[in-house]
């Protein structure tokens, strides 16, 4: 008999560390996979996990399904029941046995289906039908909404109570269909392409109750998915529950979880409607306001333009400039009669001072000649000075409106507000006008208006 020597060992495995590599093991190398067979041994503790054998005719496994997976099944297992379901490979190390961590179950009938439309959803998703680029946005406020289902439905009364609730302004145009059987994907094709080809609605929501993947297939027939994606109007898939998805869900333009929420997604809600149409009339009050005050400050400047241009305004500046010169000219006359009365003082007091007859009559005609140029002097100052002021007060004439009226002229302003009227067309025949003369003023209406130039009789 042949002896092992334990000493020349690399490692001693105790069991619980060869049951944990060997879990490891199998966890690693397998990953989530479906396995096909019948329950039996089926087992549920208080704990709600559950415990079964999965077998065929020629082995079986255990298998351990946990509570946060087992309740969301809709149904009991039962011993003798074939099912298909999705488990992880382990072991359990406390026995040493191999066993199946159950994710997913469903009845055997059911995983065919399932297998069919993972099949059809690649298919369709590599032939680009689901892609984004081709889904088209809903309209904001659809006038007729089109409702594809079965009239006797829970779908088309949940539909119609949240539009009416809603948006009981759009009006719903029903293309009734059957939506469960053999005959209803065509019957769903055919209400889909009436409903393109009569163009009478803005946008189409297919809807559907809950129900089994079985109950649900006709949404999940490739021919479905093809109308849907031809279809020229937007469609909103509303098929089943929350949890259900079909093929039809993914061609779709708009996927909602219900058909209430279907019929939610297409209208907005009058109220909120309500308030968008009062935020945007507080928004145009604010920019009305905001404009009319910027009128009112351009009002205002334009008024002290005008007043600045205004011809009275300048007639006063003239008159005061006037003024002005006139005191400088006073001024300039009593400084020039000042320096000569002074320098004739004191001619005086030098001619006192001599006293030869010679001296006298030389500087007395010197005098009477001095005293001739400071007359010219003065002559010539005024002489410049009143035509200067002449020319000034001349000017101011032909400035004033007054010689205007003076030469026939007249002034017309119209009886209402006064504006002077420069063009015919500034008024219509039975308007009052008020015409400013050289002396008085004429209370006038319009008869007519005559065409031609402001020269001609």
């Amino acid at each position: 008999m042949q002896t092992i020597d334990i000493s020349q060992s690399s490692e001693i495995y105790s069991v619980s560390q060869l049951a944990r590599e060997v879990r490891f093991l199998l966890e690693d190398s397998f990953p989530a996979m479906w396995v096909e067979g019948e329950i039996s041994n089926f087992a549920a503790p208080n704990s709600g996990h559950w415990y079964f054998s999965l077998k065929d005719s020629l082995a079986q496994v255990r298998c351990a399904m946990f509570k946060q997976q087992n309740r969301r099944l809709g149904f009991v297992l039962k011993d003798g029941m074939h099912v298909l379901l999705k488990a992880r490979v382990s072991l359990y190390e406390g026995r040493g046995d191999f066993q199946l961590l159950v994710e997913h179950l469903e009845e055997a009938g059911e995983g065919r289906l399932r297998q069919e439309f993972e099949a059809l959803k690649k298919r369709l998703s590599e032939a680009g039908l689901f892609d984004a680029a081709h889904k088209k946005a809903l309209p904001t406020m659809p006038k007729k909404i089109g409702v594809i289902t079965s009239p006797t439905g829970a779908a088309i009364r949940d539909i119609l109570s949240v539009l009416k609730r809603r948006f009981s302004f759009a009006e719903i145009i029903l293309y009734p269909t059957l939506v469960q059987g053999n005959a209803a994907a065509p019957n769903i094709v055919s209400a889909i392409q009436t409903a393109n080809r009569r163009n009478e609605c803005d946008v189409i929501i297919l809807a559907r109750g809950g129900g089994s993947l079985e109950d649900l297939w006709s949404f999940n027939e490739e021919i479905v998915a093809r109308a849907i994606f031809q279809s020229q109007l937007p469609i909103i898939s509303g098929v089943g529950h929350e949890i259900d998805f079909t093929i039809a869900d993914f061609v779709a333009d708009v996927r909602a979880p219900t058909p209430s929420a279907a019929a939610e997604l297409v209208v907005p809600a009058i109220e909120e409607l309500l308030e968008s149409l009062q935020e945007d009339q507080n928004l145009f009050k604010r920019l009305i306001q905001q404009t009319l005050q910027h009128l009112k400050q351009n009002l205002v400047w334009t008024q002290k333009h005008l007043q600045q241009q205004h011809p009275k305004r300048k007639l006063t500046e003239q008159a005061q400039r006037l003024d002005l010169c006139e005191i400088s000219l006073m001024r300039l006359q009593t400084k020039l009669i000042a320096a000569n009365q002074a320098k004739l003082h004191r001619l005086e007091a030098i001619l006192k001072g001599l006293t030869p007859n010679h001296k006298i009559r030389e500087t007395r005609h010197h005098l009477n000649h001095f005293y001739k140029i400071l007359q010219n002097s003065m002559l010539q100052t005024l002489q410049n000075e009143k035509q200067f002021f002449g020319n000034l007060a001349a000017k101011l004439d032909a400035l004033s409106p007054l010689s205007t009226l003076k030469r026939g002229y007249a002034i017309v302003t119209r009886d209402t507000d006064q504006h002077v009227v420069q063009h015919a067309n500034e008024v219509t025949p039975g308007d009052k006008i008020l015409v400013q003369l050289n002396e008085g003023k004429l209370g006038c209406t319009v008869d007519s208006i005559l065409k031609g130039s402001s020269l001609d009789c």
